[in-house]
């Protein structure tokens, strides 16, 4: 017998991988299908507190099935609330230092979304300024974004986090490496003040 919360071709109710962490549905099936099948370490640990809602603080390295860590429980949540979005708005916020990394990243929920009816837009400079705002105007589920652009479009008005309930901070040691600090700082404020953090 099959449930939801049992990997695919599984015969037993016993939950296991990722469902045992609390990832059901079509996520876990996306999951499955995207090779993902046992969690990795920063995954079992850093998952469960962020099903809980509780904040986090976790430093991995690159390879390491981080950005599943942190984008699974936000996948889950979102997925829970529905596909109804508000005009102007991201319900989760992934800063990255640079470009190259905010694409990586999307590409990656992309990938564990599958299926799950889940929006992504990316928002970066050296971009045009006009597709990225096109692309958040009727609201997003999860937007990636690099500080400096993402600051523009909230200082014009384009873009409101104040129903951000998700943000997290990827490589943030190297954000404020790179002078970043003040806007970052900005961009957290502007969110929902019951966010969680990442």
């Amino acid at each position: 017998m099959t449930n939801e919360n049992t990997l695919p071709g599984s015969n037993t109710a016993e939950l296991t991988g990722f469902a045992a962490l609390g990832i059901t549905g079509a996520l876990l099936k996306a999951t499955h299908n995207a090779g993902f099948t046992e969690p990795k370490p920063i995954q079992a640990q850093a998952i469960p507190p962020q099903m809980e809602g509780r904040d986090i603080f976790g430093i991995a390295q690159t390879g390491s099935g981080k950005t599943a860590a942190f984008a699974l429980p936000i996948l889950s949540k979102i997925i829970a609330l529905g596909t109804k979005r508000r005009p102007k708005t991201a319900r989760a916020l992934i800063l990255a230092p640079t470009r190259e990394l905010a694409v990586q990243i999307e590409d990656t929920i992309k990938i564990l979304a599958k299926g799950a009816h889940v929006s992504t837009a990316l928002v970066l400079g050296g971009v045009s300024r006009f597709s990225q705002v096109k692309k958040v105007a009727p609201g997003v589920d999860i937007l990636i974004a690099t500080p400096g652009r993402l600051t523009d479009l909230v200082r014009e008005g384009d873009l409101v986090l104040a129903d951000t309930k998700w943000l997290v901070l990827d490589e943030g040691d190297r954000m404020l490496d790179m002078g970043f600090i003040n806007d970052v700082k900005r961009i957290a404020k502007a969110t929902a003040p019951d966010r969680q953090t990442v």
